[in-house]
């Protein structure tokens, strides 16, 4: 490989054609060499969230994009502008403090689904709430609390989005007895094809959000495509069933310009 970039999380630390130099939270820990290194670089890839907005704000280029970061593991800002932008999603609400949550069952029937609107992943923080109690235990500790209408669905596909290109696409069915499709949650890959119109709808999402390296979960429900949510940490697990080498594929990516 021809062209080395620097990057400052490990994500890439992999490939061949990437210098990784970690993230230090002070600056000044960089030593002399790497921090030359992060001036004269024309691009840090995967920056962090603490070093993105200050690259942006001189005018530096990052790959992935500082909204990546502004919307990674928070579900309120990505609803909030999956809705804004008019995007397909799931009825979503956020409740705050108890007399808000009050008022959940005139927005929304039971069976629904609760989350922890940030930090969750891997299908830790989702749950199924049947009744008025189990909601009451749910919100009893939570001042924040995320709502979205429950679909009966058993599967989703996890559509991968990077440099506004779709790298891979697979289906993640959900074991018997549980909700969640998460691999994590037991959930099993499928590598039947994804529907085309999933695959433009994940181009659109991530377009319109700029979100320009994202795993976004869509499902089918009575005939319509919808995002679920957006991963900006998203496993590998997926590529590996397909037999696809990310290191390999995020090499090219860079040698070819498209990130």
């Amino acid at each position: 490989m021809k062209r080395q970039v620097l990057a400052l999380e490990s994500r890439l630390r992999s490939c061949r054609n990437v210098l990784t130099v970690g993230v230090r939270p002070n600056f000044g820990d960089y030593t002399e060499a790497e921090a030359r290194l992060i001036h004269d670089a024309d691009k840090i890839y995967y920056p962090s969230a603490f070093y993105a907005e200050h690259f942006e704000a001189l005018g530096k280029a990052i790959f992935p994009s500082c909204h990546s970061y502004r919307c990674a593991q928070d579900k309120i800002k990505q609803s909030t502008l999956f809705q804004l932008a008019g995007l397909p999603h799931p009825r979503t609400r956020v409740f705050y403090g108890r007399r808000q949550q009050a008022g959940i069952q005139d927005y929304f029937s039971f069976p629904l689904i609760a989350k922890d609107p940030r930090g969750s992943a891997m299908g830790r923080g989702g749950f199924l709430i049947r009744s008025a109690a189990e909601l009451d235990t749910y919100t009893h500790h939570r001042h924040v609390v995320y709502i979205q209408e429950y679909l009966p669905i058993d599967r989703d596909m996890r559509i991968v989005v990077v440099g506004g290109r779709v790298v891979h696409a697979y289906w993640r069915i959900a074991c018997a007895g549980e909700f969640r499709t998460n691999v994590a949650k037991g959930g099993r890959i499928g590598l039947d094809a994804v529907p085309t119109s999933a695959l433009d709808l994940a181009c659109q999402i991530a377009q319109t959000c700029h979100w320009d390296d994202v795993g976004l979960d869509i499902c089918c429900h009575d005939g319509q495509y919808m995002v679920l949510e957006a991963n900006m940490k998203y496993g590998r697990g997926g590529f590996r069933a397909a037999g696809i080498d990310y290191f390999a594929l995020m090499e090219q990516m860079i040698e070819n310009g498209y990130i």
